[in-house]
């Protein structure tokens, strides 16, 4: 494997092992409310991306995208939708995490891939395999026998995995680099932040501040734990075909779902493990078109 190879697949590895450890460290502020922890987590992640485009001398770069997408209506349009999705991606990631669903949220990061497909099916009219149909298939009975045997609908994972698709075919039209996708959309959304947690601060309701250091250092380091992984992310994405890059992805919901199940003692059953092998046997049939 060259080296440039080799690069990009420890950069894949890290990024997806810091994602797939991202519960543990929402679990560590969850006596604040998922707004609050979503709020400091978009104002860091501007944060250090800034800083990091400035030490990297991406700037430039950055200003020559901008300055592109905006003479095109339609784009701006694309991103302030793609702003949103990522948004409540996080809020209902983050909320899930703290509500002692991980378990469901790997699950909706495992179909993720499979939702990706109908999306390229639906809406720019790519063509399946049989096996592919097949895997579909698998996926969505997997989900039905969760929402049979337990009376609740797998909402969460559901949400997760249809924002992070449509999220993903934003930023396929967009055609943005990854650091300024990610840097535009936190930018864009930063100032609802702002005002959010300086009401918060107004109302003395806020954990932030000098009186809960532990909680204040997490909610900078927000910022780290979410730039990193995307920047790394951008790296490897450069560097690797989709198709090894999309195997390593797994390693994120697998590590969030034993963290679930064996770090903070959520529930996994019999049919639990019969709707996630169903989606696993999809998986590895999808991966084999």
């Amino acid at each position: 494997m060259p080296i440039t190879q080799n690069r990009g697949v420890l950069s894949a590895v890290v990024a997806y092992l810091l994602w797939g450890f991202l519960p543990i460290y929402w679990k560590l502020l969850r006596q604040a409310g998922a707004l609050e922890i979503l709020s400091h987590r978009i104002f860091w992640s501007l944060f250090f991306l800034a800083v990091f485009l400035l030490l990297n001398g991406h700037l430039s770069s950055f200003h020559s995208e901008i300055r592109a997408l905006v003479r095109d209506r339609r784009r701006v349009g694309g991103v302030l939708v793609s702003t949103l999705l990522i948004t409540l991606n996080w809020l209902i990631y983050i909320w899930a995490v703290n509500d002692s669903r991980i378990v469901e949220t790997s699950l909706g990061y495992y179909i993720n891939p499979l939702v990706n497909v109908l999306l390229g099916v639906a809406l720019l009219k790519e063509r399946l395999s049989t096996k592919q149909y097949l895997a579909v298939a698998l996926a969505a009975a997997g989900v039905l026998n969760l929402t049979l045997n337990f009376g609740e609908f797998p909402w969460v994972a559901l949400f997760l995995a249809v924002s992070f698709g449509l999220y993903g075919l934003c930023k396929k039209l967009l055609g943005l680099s990854p650091i300024t996708g990610i840097t535009l959309e936190t930018l864009l959304i930063s100032p609802v932040s702002l005002i959010y947690l300086f009401s918060l601060e107004v109302q003395n309701a806020g954990t932030f501040g000098w009186i809960n250091p532990l909680p204040t250092a997490l909610f900078i380091g927000a910022g780290i734990v979410t730039a990193v992984p995307m920047v790394l992310f951008a790296n490897a994405a450069n560097q690797l075909p989709l198709s090894l890059l999309g195997f390593i992805q797994y390693l994120s919901p697998t590590i969030a779902l034993l963290t679930g199940v064996f770090l903070y003692h959520e529930p996994f059953t019999h049919m639990h493990a019969l709707s996630f092998g169903l989606i696993w046997l999809a998986l590895a049939l999808f991966s084999r078109r």
